[in-house]
C-alpha cells in the first residue's frame, strides 16, 4: 500500500517511494521509522547539506520523490541519506548474486574400498578420484575392515598409499590414513595450480 498526500486540491502526491514507508531491511530505518529530532542530512548526489529538522528532511525527501534512509544510526545526529530506497535494494541484491556466483563451494566426495579390492576395482576407485580432484572437490578415502581383518590394517594402509601415489599430480594428502573405529580414513584434496 503506498501513502499518498493530498497537496493541491485532488491531485495526490507520492509521499514515500516504498510501500507504506516500511522498511524492507531491519538493519536501516527509513522514512517515519527514524526517531532522532535532527539528523546530518546527505544528498542523493553525495552532497553534505547539514544538519537538518528530521521533518525538514522528510519535506525533502517527499519533494525529490526519494526516501530518507538512516544510514549511521550511531553517531550524534544521526546521518541520514535521500536515496531510492527501492532500487539500493536491487543493486544490493544484485551485488550479493554477483559475488556468490564467484564462490566455489568445495564438497567432499567419498570413496569406499576394503582391503581385499581386486586390480580392476581399485582402478576404477582411482579413475573416480582424479575426476572428483579434477572437479575441486575433496576425496576422502574410506578403507573398510570387517570381522578380523582390521588386525591386517597395514593391508589397508598400503592401498590408500598406492591410491594417493596415482593420484599425486592432481592431489596433495590434507590428512594421511588413520584408523577410526572399524575404517581407515584419508583425505585428498587438489592441488592450488589444477
Amino acid at each position: 500500500m503506498a501513502v499518498a498526500l493530498y497537496l493541491d486540491g485532488d491531485t495526490p502526491v507520492l509521499l514515500f517511494g516504498i510501500k507504506g514507508g516500511m522498511a524492507i531491511n531491519k538493519d536501516l530505518r527509513i522514512n517515519d521509522e527514524i526517531r532522532a529530532r535532527e539528523v546530518r542530512l546527505v544528498g542523493d548526489d553525495g552532497e553534505q547539506l547539514g544538519i537538518v529538522a528530521l521533518r525538514d528532511a522528510l519535506a525533502m525527501a517527499q519533494e525529490r520523490r526519494v526516501d530518507l534512509v538512516e544510514v549511521s544510526p550511531t553517531a550524534r545526529p544521526p546521518v541520514c541519506r535521500l536515496m531510492d530506497y527501492g532500487k539500493f535494494k536491487y543493486e544490493q541484491a544484485k551485488r550479493d548474486r554477483e559475488s556468490r556466483k564467484k564462490q566455489k563451494v568445495v564438497s567432499v566426495k567419498e570413496l569406499k574400498m576394503r582391503p581385499t579390492i581386486e586390480d580392476h576395482d581399485f582402478e576404477v576407485k582411482v579413475r573416480s578420484a582424479q575426476r572428483f580432484l579434477n572437479e575441486g572437490d575433496k576425496v576422502k578415502c574410506t578403507m573398510i575392515f570387517r570381522g578380523r581383518e582390521i588386525v591386517h590394517a597395514s593391508l589397508g594402509q598400503e592401498t590408500l598409499k598406492k591410491l594417493a601415489e596415482r593420484v599425486v599430480e592432481v592431489a596433495v594428502v590434507e590428512r594421511p590414513p588413520r584408523v577410526e573405529g572399524r575404517a581407515m580414513i584419508m583425505i585428498l584434496a587438489p592441488k592450488k595450480g589444477v
